[in-house]
């Protein structure tokens, strides 16, 4: 600790987190993108003996790991961890040293983080993380590594880098440990509207199918015995049953929009289709070929996009909203969807 210099840079990311108010659809679309599912379906092939093996030890899904995995990291892209990570010791260092909302959490994850280091598992310049500590394939906090990790591939040592074996296998025990994941149990299904009344209690499949409720793809439910509750997240919009599975993932990020997203990701990387009932006011999602379009007329119009690869973040959406403004779209969301590809080409 000696030669560190605090990160003093990650006050700044606190204070200034972009803003994007994303409308549900909007959220989906992006982390449910071509780009996901068609390197997703690639990686699960790579991977499927691995796969395979978690499925067996632990009881997750494969495309709850997959969708996990696509969201968190995008699969490991050594892009996302070149332009987005950073040395996390030192950013760890100013926010146990300068950030007093949370500084017993923060000093005590550095010295997780230290104990990491001083166990062999990992070294300084290999820790590179997001602003606040988080690595990896997963993006585990130091504590998940500290605690939760397993030495899945046999080397010797718990990473969440280079070969994805630890941190799938350690994630997958995360979400049995802490999220009490079930063995064998999907996390619910989309379906149809009619029969779910307005009660939030959880009940049977089968009890549901009785009260009238289908899945939308018209597929049996396949563990009538299993329990799911239902949710409607926009009025208008798909309807869900969901079982404890979807509570589970959960646990690794609060969010229902989040969870949302994983477990959809992971459906379509193994086949799955679009939810059958669209949100209200949505648009499809670009293919592949559209983003990188809208990438490239972008920077040629002067809004850099940091890329043209049909990968959509921070820096695509700020040009989505630079153009958006200058344009006189409203709202300036930063969304690249189908109008701000219509207008692009338009040359206006």
């Amino acid at each position: 600790m000696g030669g560190i210099t605090p990160d003093t840079t990650v006050f700044s990311q606190i204070r200034n987190q972009p803003e994007f108010r994303e409308e549900l659809w909007q959220y989906v679309n992006r982390r449910v993108s071509d780009w996901r599912i068609i390197n997703g379906k690639e990686r699960a092939k790579e991977i499927a003996p691995l796969l395979a093996r978690i499925e067996q030890d632990f009881g997750v899904e494969r495309a709850v790991i997959l969708g996990l995995w696509g969201v968190e990291s995008t699969f490991g892209d050594p892009v996302v961890q070149k332009n987005h990570m950073r040395p996390v010791i030192p950013a760890l260092a100013a926010l146990a040293w300068g950030e007093p909302r949370r500084r017993s959490y923060w000093e005590a994850e550095l010295l997780n983080a230290l104990v990491i280091i001083q166990r062999g598992w990992s070294t300084p310049e290999e820790m590179r993380g997001s602003w606040a500590g988080a690595m990896g394939h997963t993006q585990w906090m130091p504590e998940v590594w500290l605690n939760v990790g397993i030495d899945y591939d046999g080397d010797g040592r718990v990473s969440p880098f280079g070969r994805p074996d630890d941190a799938l296998a350690s994630s997958a025990r995360y979400l049995v440990q802490r999220g009490k994941y079930r063995r064998s149990e999907h996390w619910g299904y989309e379906v149809r509207r009619g029969g779910l009344g307005t009660s939030n209690r959880s009940r049977t499949y089968a009890a549901w199918q009785a009260a009238g409720v289908a899945r939308a793809d018209g597929q049996p439910f396949p563990q009538p015995n299993a329990t799911a509750r239902p949710w409607v997240p926009v009025a208008g919009g798909p309807a869900f049953l969901l079982g404890p599975n979807f509570f589970a993932v959960r646990s690794y990020n609060p969010s229902m929009n989040y969870t949302l997203a994983i477990v959809h990701l992971g459906d379509r990387i193994l086949g799955g289709a679009p939810f059958v009932q669209s949100f209200p006011g949505s648009e499809r999602p670009l293919t592949l070929a559209e983003l990188q379009e809208v990438q490239r007329r972008l920077t040629a119009a002067g809004f850099d996009t940091g890329g043209t690869d049909g990968r959509v973040g921070n820096d695509t959406m700020l040009a989505v909203r630079n153009f958006q403004k200058k344009a006189g779209i409203e709202p300036a969301d930063g969304y690249a969807g189908l109008k701000v590809l219509a207008r692009l080409r338009q040359g206006t």
